[in-house]
């Protein structure tokens, strides 16, 4: 019996087929979980090495299910000039326990066909090097095919499903906000703006394709608000842009962005609460799913950084107001390149700071000055320093991670505030909501790609997306 459960159901369909096409397929992660023998399996995948003796063949092959590659025994008269580093194939032969101490299944083939061939002499990578993240950077059509990059991939399968899981598990409804929009989401960060090919030969004076000016999204957060007037938990997980002409290590483009909104709430602790219960949940599933991965990563990449998750993990994160923050900074031995004054928003440099201040571990910082924060923060009625109900995660080595608040819900103080701004016709249907059933709600965002950049210890932001669109060397 197979210790995969997807083998083994493989080979129950296999078992009517005649007996010369019983083969089961295996992935390679099901073959080396496999807890007995098996005859007749095929597995199909990339050789990652090839190693000839006089009286015997060794392969590794790999498939994209498992960090570990599968070690396949063959006699060397199946060995022929196309099989070689980085070449597709497909082996049938006998699942057999391993001798080897690191391995507890291996493949003993009986044919060997090479699906295709690879040019190894042209191939940019190379069979047992270690390349750095820069290097393969450069590649972004064939990095996937990388180690690293590979086990980034499965994590951020597993992450992304252990999101979704944690909406669900907590009664949340998934909602598909629009990438396409008329809504700027004011304040949220420089936009694209979509033309069609006409539009842009054209007078701006002649109509738009929908009539109005229409961008890429920087945030679903407005249209969540929508729906969180029928449903009392929302979340959205998707594509974000951001036009921000910015090459640094933590800036992309495109993005996928984590939002939330929950109705009848009218605590800000409420929904730090559900950003602590997010960060933790999902970092404990990908740790417990992806061992060897994360293993890469915190092994060869940020060696200190299992440490320092695992004790992010056992402990309560630490709220500080923005006052607070402010004052914490004034009094810092350290220089800073922004000079900290209230009234500023915190930078980058200020962020890392007050996470190291406060021991090493994500901060909360909270209450903002209301002419920080865009329109739709609820104002904290406060004085003689006027704030709003907005929240910061900072996260240690990277600063922000997430930003939320507490939603103006009273109508009276959104429409003085949108009038002064300009905006009232503009935002006519995000009034409608407050005179219709409007409740306390509040939401946030979190940033996928920096939260993966956090757990995994990773420099720049750019080496954890699949594809680098947006590079100076290639743009896919």
């Amino acid at each position: 019996m197979l210790g995969a459960r997807g083998g083994w159901q493989a080979f129950r369909r296999c078992a009517s087929l005649p007996r010369a096409q019983r083969a089961v397929r295996l992935r390679v992660r099901e073959a080396l979980e496999a807890r007995e023998p098996a005859s007749e399996v095929k597995v199909q995948g990339w050789v990652r090495s090839v190693r000839s003796q006089k009286e015997v063949l060794f392969l590794h092959i790999n498939d994209g299910s498992s960090l570990e590659n599968l070690q396949v025994v063959a006699d060397p008269s199946l060995e022929n000039r196309d099989l070689t580093f980085g070449s597709a194939v497909e082996v049938q032969g006998k699942l057999v326990k391993s001798p080897h101490r690191m391995q507890n299944m291996e493949l003993k083939a009986e044919t060997i066909r090479v699906v295709g061939p690879c040019d190894t002499w042209s191939f940019p990578l190379k069979m047992k090097e270690r390349h750095p993240l820069e290097y393969v950077r450069q590649f972004p059509h064939l990095r996937c095919r990388n180690n690293t990059l590979g086990s980034l991939l499965r994590i951020r399968s597993e992450a992304t499903a252990a999101i979704h899981s944690f909406f669900q598990d907590n009664g949340y409804v998934h909602i598909h906000t629009p990438i396409i929009t008329s809504n700027d989401c004011e304040g949220a960060g420089e936009l694209f703006q979509i033309e069609t090919p006409n539009e842009a030969r054209e007078s701006a004076e002649k109509t738009h394709f929908f009539n109005v000016p229409a961008f890429l999204t920087v945030s679903g957060q407005l249209h969540l608000e929508v729906m969180a007037g029928a449903f009392t938990h929302v979340f959205t997980f998707g594509p974000t842009f951001r036009a921000e002409n910015s090459q640094s290590r933590r800036h992309l483009a495109e993005f996928y962005m984590v939002e939330a909104e929950l109705s009848f709430t009218e605590s800000l602790q409420d929904i730090m609460q559900v950003m602590e219960d997010l960060f933790k949940t999902v970092t404990s599933t990908v740790l417990s799913k992806c061992p060897r991965d994360v293993e890469l990563f915190h092994k060869y990449i940020a060696p200190t950084q299992k440490d320092r998750l695992e004790q992010v993990l056992k402990n309560k994160f630490v709220t500080i107001s923005y006052n607070e923050a402010v004052e914490i900074l004034k009094q810092a031995s350290q220089t800073f390149a922004f000079k900290p004054e209230w009234g500023s928003d915190l930078q980058t440099e200020h962020e890392k700071y007050l996470v190291k201040h406060c021991g090493e571990v994500p901060v909360f910082v909270i209450n903002y000055p209301y002419d920080l924060k865009p329109f739709y923060m609820r104002d904290n009625e406060d004085g003689p320093q006027h704030t709003v109900a907005a929240v910061d995660l900072l996260v240690p080595g990277i600063g922000e991670l997430c930003g939320g608040s507490l939603r103006e819900e009273r109508l009276p103080f959104l429409e003085s505030r949108l009038q002064r701004l300009g905006l009232a016709d503009a935002y006519q249907w995000y009034l409608d909501l407050r005179k219709f059933g409007s409740v306390p709600h509040g939401g946030f965002g979190m940033g996928f790609e920096r939260y993966l950049q956090y757990i995994l210890g990773v420099d720049n932001i750019k080496d954890v997306i699949p594809f680098p669109r947006f590079s100076h060397s290639c743009l896919l």
